[in-house]
Formats: structure tokens, sequence, C-alpha cells
């Protein structure tokens, strides 16, 4: 009897082996999701970076030859904050739809759920976008178009915050979408209504009192104005509270992980 309760003991991993087996197994799954997406041959990996970035260069340059600027701010550092935060959100939030179906064959692997599969493919969104943003931060600081960051730290939490919301966000997008096939084809113009609230396009500061209340309860604006503190001189007013990102941010996630359970097993048993 004790040599059978001592092999089941060796045969169950610990809790830090455990740990290290779903370490590898999101490791994996990361370095897979960057293969499928942007391939073996070509720029390979160098285009997670390189895909954000057109589109902010473009931007920046656009605008840049539009309008120098709203009052204290100049236009390019205004567009590189806005559209780097914006292609983040998207980026959770589209990556999202029918995440289960397009990987089903991968829960035949025991080690392999659905959380580790979001996790990879948010960490890889999260990561591209940040270095995508560095890249085009630093030859136009070199080139004096933008300011010097204030406060990085500050920098890198809103990014952070901004990116837990954004995925467990869209991990509930992607969840309805496993269960309704009109859903995905709702989303795709219902996130085209997210831009005015979304605070890319102004700052809570230019805004009369009674709009900047409405503005401040979306937590996409408080993200951009996080941010934005962290990037733009102290001089710039900006309204945000990261506690109120973070309780939606917690709650969504609260909410995604059973649906995304619940649509794994309904593709199953289809």
């Amino acid at each position: 009897m004790t040599e059978v309760t001592d092999e089941r003991a060796r045969a169950t991993p610990s809790f830090l082996q455990s740990l290290g087996i779903q370490r590898r197994v999101i490791g994996a799954l990361l370095v897979r999701e960057a293969l499928r997406r942007f391939g073996h041959e070509n720029l390979g990996f160098f285009w997670v970076m390189v895909e954000p970035l057109l589109l902010v260069l473009g931007v920046v340059v656009l605008w840049h030859l539009i309008d120098e600027g709203h009052g204290k701010i100049s236009i390019t550092p205004f567009a590189l904050t806005g559209y780097s935060m914006l292609t983040l959100f998207r980026a959770h939030v589209f990556r999202a739809l029918k995440l289960v179906h397009s990987n089903s064959g991968l829960f035949f692997h025991q080690n392999i759920k659905v959380f580790d599969i979001m996790l990879a493919r948010g960490a890889l969104d999260t990561i591209a976008g940040f270095v995508a943003f560095l890249i085009a931060y630093v030859p136009l600081y070199l080139y004096g178009l933008v300011p010097a960051v204030r406060d990085p730290l500050l920098l890198i939490c809103a990014w952070a915050l901004c990116a837990w919301y954004s995925w467990s966000f869209g991990a509930i997008l992607g969840a309805i979408s496993e269960f309704s096939e009109a859903a995905e084809h709702i989303i795709h113009p219902m996130m085209y209504l997210t831009l005015p609230i979304s605070g890319a396009f102004y700052m809570v500061s230019w805004l009369s009192p009674s709009a900047r209340e409405v503005v401040l309860y979306a937590p996409l604006v408080n993200c951009m104005e996080m941010f934005r503190a962290g990037a733009f001189p102290a001089s710039l007013k900006t309204s945000w509270n990261a506690g109120y990102v973070t309780a939606w941010a917690f709650a969504q996630t609260a909410v995604a992980l059973p649906l995304m359970e619940l649509a794994r097993r309904r593709a199953q048993i289809k």
C-alpha cells in the first residue's frame, strides 16, 4: 500500500513543477503564435515590430503635415502615443475572436489550456506593440520631434494596465464569437464606435467639465491619459485613475476565463 502511494506521489507533479511545465507550455505557444502569424521567411520575427510601427509612423507623418499641434502639445508625440495605445487595444480584441475554434487541435494536449493560448497571444501583442512604440520613439526623439519621456515607470505601468484591460475585454468578445457566427461580423463594425471613447484623438483637459466627467467613465480613456502622463511634460494636465481601470480589468478577467472554458467545452462537443 505504501509503495502504491509513493508511486502516485512521484507521478503527481508538485506545485513548482506544474508552474515550470506551464511556463514551458506558454513559451512554446508564444513562439508558435509568432511563427504562425509572421512566418519563417522574409522578415520573420522582425515583422512583429514592423507591422504596428508602419501604422504609427504613417499617421505621425500625415498628422505632422496637416497640423502642428494643439496648444503646448506637438502633433507628433500626441499621434504616437494615441495610435500606439489604440493599436494595442484593437490587436488584443481582434486576436481573441474565434480563438478556441482556430486552436481546437491544441486542446488534445493535456497541459494546454485556453488560458495558456490567451496568455501567449496577449504577451506577444503587448511586447510587440511596446517595442514598436520604442522603435518609433527613439529616432523621433533624436530628431527633436518628441520630448523625453518624463516618467518611464508610469509609461510602462500604463501600457501594462491597458494591455490587461484590452486582453480581458477581448477575451469576453472572443468567447461570444465562439457561441455565435454573427457575433464576429457585428464586433468588427462595433469597434469603430469605440474610437470616440478611446481618448486617442483628444486630451481630457481639452473638454468641458461635464464632458470630462463622462469620458473618464471609459477605462480606455484613463489608460490613454495615464500613458501620456508618463510620456508628456508635467506641465500638461492629465486625468486618470489606475485603480478604476484595474477594477474593470479584474472583473472582466473573472467573467472571461469561465466563458472561454465554456467555449472550449462546447467546441469539443461539436
